[in-house]
């Protein structure tokens, strides 16, 4: 088998509908859109969790966040047992490679701890800001360029705000890295995992970006009056609130809690959905320029590339911003692109259900390698590769919240959701609260029947759907080695 090249691009809080190729109004994606054109385009991906650690932990072990228990965010270390996929390929003569974040564990008072995590080469930035004594790889670059970091971040203040110029960008830095990387590894297969920090707030595009945005285009925030009596329902649900959790501020934000008082008129919503428009329309420019470098290095009919994000972003949707323990399709729903000229058809969208957890799978199926006994995700090869059915892969899916964010104010909430595609049962395990939303009926997710009684029988069947789904992915520790 002629195994592909990797190259796995992993951006920070971007949310499904921020690509032109899906008709967004205001979008400014033309390289993405020419990479869908190119592969498979999944238009019903969802996360594990609506939460950076969690989520990315289950899409590089193919388990599910209450197996692996990698649950929060400034975790102290990630446990030695669990099997991260780099090492596969590493393992198999790739050469193997990371730009950008890694965010399996704490980096907020030092650099990140490294697990085996089986990369060769690692230009490590959690965030552009130079937060860290130790320093990392974007500084670095900048330094060798003649430009003072905490100067060039001197004027980041609050929630949005014009950004750094495109020329310095840490956007920049990673498609340079990334461009010597693949030039540096033309005669063996490699693997290279693009993990960047935006559009992640502060919303801070530079801008000429920003300049190339019709705000007006731009819809406003799906929101309704009744947001606001739905949103006071959940006092006891962390949900970060409208100061940007900013790491060069002194305080990281408000209360996590109960974020009911953001109707888009009291905040300035079309200029942030901009500026995130902005942040997209740069490392759109990102994807053109690496996918023109396989192009012209003959490497591109064998580049297997995936585009994808570790979770959504409420941005003002139902009077709510940021993330939290909150399923909206706004957090939990994502773009996922994979394209392999050389095996997979071209031009084609699939509206099957699909997760995160089923990359890791699907990646070594692809490239002839063993799974892992504690994978817990479905191959998408089959489908990729025209064997099975493009619209049908899974019943269901599945995200948690465990206590995940640990901001001052929050309180340790603990949720998770159940959506079969047509009715989606969120359930806040200690806060005697829940959602059920019909989205065959309402797919922007306004009208709730938790507490309608005609749902009663079917609230009931979904809650135990969902207790089975989460128990036949419950942890079962490690490897089981003998009988006793």
């Amino acid at each position: 088998m002629n195994q592909p090249n990797i190259l796995w691009i992993c951006t920070d809080q971007q949310r499904w509908d921020t690509l032109s190729c899906l008709g967004t109004p205001g979008a400014q994606t033309p390289h993405i859109d020419n990479l869908a054109a190119a592969g498979v385009l999944f238009e019903r991906a969802y996360v594990q969790s609506p939460i950076c650690t969690p989520s990315r932990a289950s899409f590089l072990t193919g388990m599910y966040p209450i197996a692996h228990q990698i649950q929060r965010n400034g975790n102290r270390r990630f446990p030695e047992h669990l099997h991260l996929l780099p090492r596969s390929f590493q393992q198999a003569g790739y050469r193997t490679g990371l730009i950008g974040k890694l965010h399996l564990s704490a980096s907020q008072h030092g650099v990140e701890q490294r697990p085996d995590d089986g990369y060769d080469e690692f230009y490590w930035s959690q965030h552009p800001h130079p937060d860290w004594s130790e320093g990392h790889d974007y500084q670095t670059w900048l330094e060798e360029k003649g430009v003072d970091p905490q100067a060039l971040y001197a004027h980041a203040q609050g929630a949005i705000y014009p950004g750094v110029e495109a020329e310095f960008h840490q956007t920049t830095w990673a498609t340079e890295r990334a461009r010597e990387f693949i030039s540096r590894h033309q005669q063996s297969p490699w693997f290279l995992s693009i993990n960047l920090y935006d559009p992640h707030p502060p919303f801070d595009p530079p801008q000429a970006y920003l300049q190339r945005i019709d705000a007006d285009a731009i819809r406003p925030p799906l929101f309704a009056e009744s947001d606001l009596a739905h949103q006071a329902r959940f006092p006891r649900v962390d949900q970060q609130t409208k100061k940007a959790v900013n790491p060069n501020v002194a305080v990281e934000g408000e209360s996590l809690q109960g974020s009911h008082d953001t109707p888009p008129e009291s905040w300035d919503a079309k200029a942030i959905r901009a500026a995130y428009f902005a942040m997209i329309a740069q490392i759109d420019d990102l994807v053109g320029s690496l996918t023109s470098l396989l192009d012209e290095s003959g490497q591109r009919q064998n580049t297997l590339v995936i585009f994808m994000s570790d979770h959504g972003e409420m941005l003002g949707d139902h009077g709510l911003l940021y993330k939290g323990c909150r399923f909206y399709e706004g957090l939990v729903h994502v773009p996922l692109i994979v394209s392999w000229p050389q095996r997979f058809a071209p031009q084609r969208r699939s509206n099957a259900l699909v997760e995160l957890v089923d990359i890791p799978a699907t990646l070594l199926e692809s490239a002839g390698l063993p799974i892992p006994a504690q994978n817990q995700g479905l191959s998408l090869y089959a489908l990729l590769n025209g064997d099975s059915a493009l619209h049908q892969h899974k019943p269901y899916v599945l995200s948690e919240y465990f206590d995940a964010l640990g901001f001052p104010g929050s309180i340790g909430s603990r949720g998770s959701m159940y959506f079969d595609g047509r009715y989606k049962l969120n359930v806040y395990h200690d806060a005697e609260e829940g959602e059920l939303f019909d989205l065959d009926n309402d797919p922007h997710e306004f009208h709730d029947h938790w507490h309608d009684p005609k749902f009663k029988p079917l609230k009931a069947q979904l809650i135990q759907q969902h207790f089975s789904a989460m128990m036949k992915v419950s942890g079962a520790g490690p490897e089981r080695i003998s009988d006793f």
